[in-house]
């Protein structure tokens, strides 16, 4: 197969011209370059006259020759002692070479799941040096050949070693290589793993009911070097030539457009696709996905060609998705003020998918459930997520891809300014969903949660070993660098905002930034300070709690503010660095007589500032804060706290408003400053709002899974089941004429949560709906079906367990299927949660549901202790199964961060000091801490709350 292959590249090479001079702009500045070198220590370049690294071992390059190749070794303990260290020394790679151009050659073998490659990579030699070092990680590197451009002289490698700790390939040679250009030609074989990550493979079952395979890719964040070796860092840009040996009935995508399809010589069976050369891009954004698919197209009206990939017989269900795409990419392009830069852009659903999607450049990756809409199996909920994701993406290919983070301390460029400008376009794509306020609940309200941890991170935060990078994809990347976007755009406005946008984005085209540059071009762009007060957001963790006195001065109102940093545990606010934390804070105010509109915005720059606002009556409130913008908590004192329960009653204070209000004060309850959110509570009992309900809901599933360690705990679902009996009432079962999005929403929400309280009435109605479903009487909407699987699971025994399995087995809609697995978990039978998560790790459930089904038995408290034992005796296989990423993340996280006592926190801890996991170390010590604060709370409130709940019910 390489010969084959080497003679097509020697081919392709005589038809068209390398760009050997050409040279990838690896740093915008001479500042990024000081920037690059003051920041990250240059790694120990080893040379054949030194040991080659450890845990490595080496082999004859072919039996006829004296020349070895240094593999890794097939020994694991190497492997396992590597687990054991929590902080591995890291290097980022040596500049000597540098990419310019990949030429890349992939050959899957689906009968053995391996494949073979061969890569021309184009190099430019900065100085003398006998090393070229780049990153692989299991691969065998067969052949390694350099040929300087200049000479036409070629050199084999005399040593090739991979060190599987570090994942660095490096290529020994004697004489040393020369300043200059020239290309490495390496030949390499791989495993398609199962793994979800490299090249790997995904099943499904084919029209025969046979299991089938499809060969997909996932590479961010360092995971480009499983399938071919390559320099796997952001700021190692490159261009790309792709090329795929596969079956000739088979579909070959990669980034780009099919270039040319040319014969295989050695099978007639199979054909090479050729694509055309990428733009200017990182390792991380290439893709290729070879297997059985079908797809639908149409052209965006500014002239892109759109596909969606789906698997054969569902190409129907990505009809929604490519209408959101082929209307973003305009929007996009309007917005920004910048074209989509590529000729074709493809979505593709992917049955095996560890992330939701994933932004590679012209082939977004998407996992089933995040893609495809089937008009009867469809949830309003699932549709309006599937048109997030999509929006999020699609605006990767501009913030990440056309422009990118030098590196993955400034992985917030990418994340956090996608997760707020997919709710830009699906504002403008679907104003009916009302998104900006289901911002607050879904988004702000996640983040504020988790920085108020000790245990939190900043926004840019030092990632150096590829396992740390894992963990931070989370809410503080994500949800609060969104939550810091938006409120900087209210901060400067829409116009300036978006010319800053333009700036950045023409400036920084094909390069790497670092955070310091999109400061400047907003700066440039609204003549403000943006450097100075969002670096006090993003290079420190947390945020502040601002309080509020106000007196009344004639007509004007004084309020008087005092910032502090929020902390979680109340303990921490005498600890000695609570004073050290200080905001540049941009505020607002509204008042009762419009407040829909601020009366005031300033910037607080100061630990205190006072605030003059004329005009205002003395029988008039002032609010701070208005539509939940400003990323921070406020405290109000009782008696101004009280002047608003009226406007929350007769709904006088918007949506957002509300949610503000309830939010804060259940965070002072959280962190000690008040006692109970409960009688607030009530005031709420006429709302109609959906995404109020959802915070409603936020806080009370919050209060359920912690009184259900109370004595008290059947009166609170009591008081559960009467807050939200009127709007259950109100929404009822059936969907009424002409009802909105949110509405439909709303009735799975509401009934949702009453099922969570044991409300006998829905339960008995979700049980008599299943019964005339599986009769064929009655198909249960697909907006309900959440409701009526957790109803019927809360008081079934194992009978029910098996029929609801057959349903999951039956099912080939993997978001039915998903919405089966989550429900299982609320069974209060031990037997039944037992066989549950037995299941949870059999060959009928996906390895990325494996977690979800496990978590909700983790989130039952009958369940839990179940959980987290069945966790500890299959550490191994789980440990095997998810070798690092987010999906163990978030299985540590849901199966241990509700337990409430010392003696679980040490369980916890103890646990994975011996037992650690890649990437979870920061997750295992914020579940420990929230351990730690729910004990606090229960010991804190629960006679005060007791006490209430006695008296109310």
């Amino acid at each position: 197969m390489f010969q084959a292959i080497r003679t097509l590249l020697e081919v392709e090479k005589r038809l068209s011209l390398h760009p050997r001079t050409r040279l990838c702009p690896l740093f915008a500045s001479t500042t990024q370059q000081k920037r690059y070198f003051t920041s990250y220590k240059r790694p120990f370049l080893h040379s054949a006259s030194q040991p080659a690294p450890a845990h490595t071992c080496c082999f004859p390059i072919n039996s006829a020759s004296s020349k070895f190749v240094t593999i890794a070794s097939v020994n694991m303990s190497s492997a396992v002692e590597a687990k054991k260290t929590s902080k591995l020394e890291f290097q980022r790679l040596p500049l000597n070479a540098v990419p310019v151009h990949y030429d890349i050659t992939i050959k899957p073998n689906f009968d053995n799941f391996t494949f073979e490659g061969v890569e021309n990579i184009d190099l430019k030699i900065n100085e003398t040096s006998p090393n070229i070092v780049m990153n692989a990680v299991e691969l065998n590197i067969l052949k390694a050949v350099w040929k300087d451009s200049g000479t036409g002289k070629e050199q084999v490698a005399q040593t090739i070693s991979v060190d599987e700790t570090t994942e660095i390939f490096t290529a020994a040679f004697q004489p040393p290589l020369q300043s200059g250009t020239g290309t490495i030609l390496l030949e390499f074989t791989g495993s398609m793993n199962d793994k979800m990550k490299g090249f790997y493979r995904s099943k499904f079952k084919g029209s025969d009911g046979q299991d089938k395979y499809n060969g997909v890719t996932q590479f961010e964040a360092t995971d480009a070097r499983r399938a071919f070796p390559c320099f796997d860092e952001p700021s190692h840009k490159a261009t790309f030539n792709i090329s795929l040996v596969v079956e000739k009935n088979k579909t070959a995508l990669s980034n780009m457009p099919v270039k040319e399809i040319q014969a295989y010589p050695e099978d007639d069976k199979l054909h090479v696709v050729k694509y055309e050369r990428s733009p200017i891009m990182s390792t991380y954004l290439v893709a290729y996905c070879i297997g059985d698919f079908e797809y639908v197209e149409t052209t965006s009206s500014d002239g892109v060609l759109c596909r969606v990939y789906t698997p054969p017989g569902k190409k129907n269900q990505g009809k929604f998705a490519l209408s959101v795409t082929a209307k973003v990419l305009p929007y996009y392009k309007e917005y920004f003020g910048i074209a989509y830069p590529l000729p074709k852009l493809d979505l593709i659903a992917i049955a095996d998918f560890s992330a939701g999607a994933m932004e590679n450049w012209g082939l977004i990756t998407y996992r089933e459930t995040c893609l495809l809409v089937d008009e009867e199996e469809t949830s309003a909920t699932s549709r309006q997520w599937i048109a997030l994701v999509v929006g999020h993406e699609i605006a990767h290919q501009w913030f990440g891809n056309y422009v990118t983070m030098e590196w993955w301390t400034h992985l917030w460029l990418n994340e956090g300014y996608a997760s707020f400008v997919e709710f830009l376009c699906v504002d403008f794509l679907f104003p009916e969903y009302d998104i900006w306020t289901q911002f607050v609940t879904d988004t702000f309200v996640r983040a504020l949660e988790l920085d108020s941890l000790k245990n939190s991170h900043p926004i840019e935060v030092p990632v150096g070993h590829p396992r740390e990078v894992d963990e931070i994809f989370d809410d503080i990347s994500y949800s609060k660098g969104a939550s810091i976007i938006r409120m900087l755009h209210r901060y400067i406005g829409d116009a300036d905002f978006r010319k800053g946008m333009n700036i950045y984005l023409t400036r920084h085209q094909y390069k790497n930034t670092f955070t310091e540059d999109l400061w400047r071009s907003l700066e440039e762009a609204s003549g403000k300070p943006i450097g100075q007060v969002m670096g006090t957001w993003t290079k420190q963790m947390g945020f502040p709690l601002i309080r509020v006195q106000s007196e009344q001065n004639g007509d004007t109102r004084v309020m008087r503010l005092t910032q502090e940093k929020y902390w979680a545990d109340p303990n921490l606010k005498n600890s000695k660095e609570h004073n050290d934390y200080s905001w540049m804070v941009p505020v607002a105010f509204c008042s009762a007589s419009d407040p829909n509109t601020p009366i005031c915005q300033t910037l607080m720059e100061e630990k205190m500032v006072t605030v003059e606002l004329p005009g205002i009556r003395s029988d008039e409130w002032v609010k701070l804060n208005p539509g939940a913008v400003g990323f921070y908590r406020v405290r109000y004192p009782p008696e101004l706290l009280v002047e608003f329960l009226p406007a929350i009653k007769n709904k006088i204070l918007p949506p957002l408003d509300r949610i503000g209000l309830l939010d804060d004060l259940f965070a002072m309850v959280q962190s000690g400053e008040s006692s109970t959110v409960l009688r607030t509570l009530d005031a709420f009992k006429n709302e109609d709002n959906f995404t109020v309900w959802s915070s409603i809901s936020n806080v009370m599933s919050k209060l359920n899974l912690l009184f259900a360690y109370t004595d008290y705990h059947d009166q609170f679902k009591k008081f559960g089941i009467h807050l939200f009996s009127g709007i259950a009432d109100s929404v009822g079962w059936e969907p009424k004429e002409g009802e909105s999005h949110l509405d439909t929403m709303l009735r799975s929400l509401v009934l949702l949560r009453l099922t969570s309280f044991g409300h006998e009435k829905t339960i008995q109605e979700s049980k008599r709906r299943l019964n005339l479903h599986r009769n064929g009487d009655q198909t249960i909407p697909a907006d309900l079906r959440p409701v009526v699987y957790r109803g019927v699971i809360s008081e079934g025994d194992e009978e029910t367990l098996e029929m609801m399995l057959k349903m999951y087995r039956e099912s080939d809609m993997l978001e039915e299927q998903d919405r089966i697995g989550r429900s299982l978990g609320l069974a209060k039978n031990l037997n039944v949660l037992k066989k549950v998560l037995e299941f949870a790790i059999s060959e009928d459930v996906r390895s990325q549901d494996t977690v979800f089904i496990m978590i909700s038995v983790g989130m039952n408290k009958v369940g839990r202790p179940l959980a987290w034992n069945f966790f500890k005796e299959n550490k191994k296989f789980l440990g095997e199964r998810y070798p690092s990423g987010g999906l163990i993340a978030r299985l540590v996280k849901h199966l241990c961060e509700n337990f409430v006592t010392e003696e679980d926190a040490r369980s916890v801890t103890e646990f994975f000091a011996e037992n650690p996991f890649a990437g979870t170390e920061r997750t295992v010590q914020q579940v420990v801490e929230s351990i730690r604060l729910n004990e606090q709370w229960l010991k804190r409130d629960e006679r005060l709350v007791g006490e209430f709940l006695t008296n109310a019910i």
